[in-house]
């Protein structure tokens, strides 16, 4: 027992690792510039670690030390979080444009009509060769650690589950490994209120005062502490591994030897039920691959929400509702004593269920803010940039500290809305611009408050919340029947290493492809880049009909598959 409570928080707390760079994807996107297809392929990349080792380690499972080398795989994902967090340690602090000159900068981005463009020392500044070398190192690093993350995480599920199904009674068994896998459902939701509590602090919390920073979290320049979480979960993960190092060896009852590999693998693979459960299921994780890395993103964009409430919403709500699903599938299955053919009309029948509450989503969302100039042009057919009003300015063409006109229409910079004064709080934080001559309102010019305007279709936000998460309810009553139908149609002594196949048929075809997959989906919804050194970096403005209609669209695409 002390041994599943052990398991138990070393599983949470590896997954809290893993998780948390779903949390805090979009943050890191926007503070090294990534792509989503690049910031895909990092949340999958732990999985290619994973994969290489996975079917080794579960043959040799018998002939070795188990919790030892659970201990030492705790020990590598530990070290794994602590290099996720190291690119904040060896970058400078992070810059943004602003329209008060500070301790960081004496430039500004108010129109000053005859002053020399503002372009070189606003966002060129970081374009010296160091900077790009340094973003390559941030990259580098963070796929080492995710490559190490797969590594470590190999011997903990495997060996700990076969250690307690040796050596428990054969009556407690189930229960403990029922517990062992809730743990793993709720530690993705632990991770997102992680991710909810530390992106409220600044990233920079450790280099400068807060008094210095003038952002609000709901600032789009925002940027939270994304680094603080690992060293909060890779310092519960050191703590968990330590007991291991102390369990016995206790050789399990019958050694196996690997006879026949090829022949069971192929016996496993040409069994019909055996393979079309399987590639269901891969149909349902490489939905919720997309889901759990984007569905953050998702939110913030489409209803403009921070980063911080985005977290807390998937980590309160639709994590516990799929938990609800897995549940409610298992009791379904004991109350009714289910034949298989019955556990395979449940999961037809919760997966039709899902797609008729899922299908709705498509519609429920926001229209794109209006942007001068990205998605808005005035009467004449030319973005406020080409027009006189802001040509005196000379806008930096990268500037980037979006305004909210008084005429509703968002501008990317004070200055591309012709804004030539600024009026700022005692707390040195800005109250409004004015004297904007592109913003046409009452008086002479319009005003301009700091922030988006935001895309104005909050009323929506609940109903969208309620309906995915009831699809993902509905969907995870398909759970554990679908694992029954696999455990009950093959031969019991093909048995763990069909679980195996299956866990390495799931890695390739759906955890590893799926996230860089929704990933380059969405870039290609993009409508206005970022560009650090001439380089694509992150994504400013997302047409958010399109964003809605491929990333949604992707995952009921899965889901009809699944079906």
């Amino acid at each position: 027992q002390f041994f599943v409570f052990c398991h138990g928080l070393l599983q949470l707390s590896q997954l809290l690792v893993s998780g948390y760079l779903k949390s805090s994807i979009s943050t890191i996107e926007r503070r090294y510039g990534l792509s989503s297809q690049t910031s895909g392929l990092l949340a999958s990349f732990n999985e290619v670690g994973n994969t290489l080792l996975i079917v080794l380690v579960s043959y040799f499972g018998s002939r070795v030390h188990r919790p030892r080398l659970i201990g030492c795989g705790a020990l590598l994902v530990s070290l794994a979080g602590f290099l996720m967090a190291l690119p904040h340690f060896i970058t400078g602090p992070y810059e943004y444009d602003q329209s008060v000159a500070s301790t960081f900068s004496n430039t500004t981005d108010l129109c000053q009509p005859g002053a020399p463009r503002a372009g070189a020392n606003l966002s060129d500044a970081s374009c010296a060769p160091h900077a790009s070398r340094e973003n390559h190192e941030v990259l580098l690093v963070m796929f080492v650690a995710q490559a190490l993350l797969g590594i470590g995480g190999v011997t903990i599920q495997p060996f700990g589950i076969s250690y307690i199904d040796d050596f428990a009674s054969e009556r407690n068994s189930p229960l403990y490994l029922g517990i062992l896998f809730s743990v793993t459902v709720i530690g993705p939701g632990v991770a997102f209120m992680l991710g909810s509590a530390m992106l409220r602090f600044y990233v920079d919390i450790d280099k400068v005062s807060t008094a210095e920073v003038p952002l609000t979290n709901k600032d789009p320049r925002w940027v939270g502490a994304w680094w603080l979480g690992f060293l909060v979960a890779s310092s519960l993960v050191v703590l968990s591994a330590l007991p291991y190092f102390f369990f016995p060896r206790e050789m399990p009852k019958c050694p196996v030897v690997l006879s026949g590999f090829p022949v069971v693998l192929l016996r496993n693979l040409r069994h019909p039920v055996y393979l079309l459960v399987v590639l269901a299921q891969v149909n349902i994780s490489a939905m919720v691959a997309g889901l759990a890395t984007f569905m953050g993103k998702f939110l913030e964009r489409q209803f403009s929400l921070t980063a911080s409430l985005a977290n807390m919403i998937i980590g309160a709500v639709n994590i516990p509702g799929a938990m609800v699903g897995i549940v409610v599938g298992g009791a379904i299955l004991k109350r009714f004593q289910m034949s298989l053919r019955q556990c395979s009309a449940l999961c037809v029948l919760g997966m039709l269920l899902c797609l008729l509450t899922a299908f709705p989503l498509l519609f429920l969302g926001c229209p794109t803010q209006k942007v001068a100039g990205v998605t808005y042009w005035d009467s004449s057919g030319l973005g406020h940039h080409d027009t006189e009003c802001s040509a005196q300015c000379r806008c930096p063409e990268k500037g980037f500290n979006p305004v909210c006109g008084s005429d509703g229409v968002e501008y990317t910079s004070p200055c591309s809305a012709g804004c030539s004064s600024v009026n700022i709080h005692p707390d040195s934080s800005v109250l409004n611009y004015t004297r904007c001559s592109c913003i046409t309102g009452p008086g002479p010019a319009g005003f301009a408050r700091p922030g988006t305007c935001g895309s104005g279709c909050s009323h929506l936000f609940v109903p969208f919340v309620v309906l995915s998460c009831l699809a993902g309810i509905l969907a995870s009553t398909s759970h554990t029947p679908s694992f029954m139908l696999i455990l009950r149609s093959i031969q019991p002594e093909d048995k763990s290493f069909a679980v195996g196949i299956q866990f390495m048929l799931l890695r390739v075809l759906a955890w590893m492809p799926g996230p860089v997959l929704y990933g380059s989906a969405i870039d290609t919804t993009c409508l206005l880049w970022e560009r650090r050194c001439e380089r694509r970096a992150a994504c400013r403005y997302y047409d958010n009909t399109l964003f809605r209609q491929r990333y949604l669209g992707l995952q009921f695409f899965f889901e009809v598959g699944a079906f």
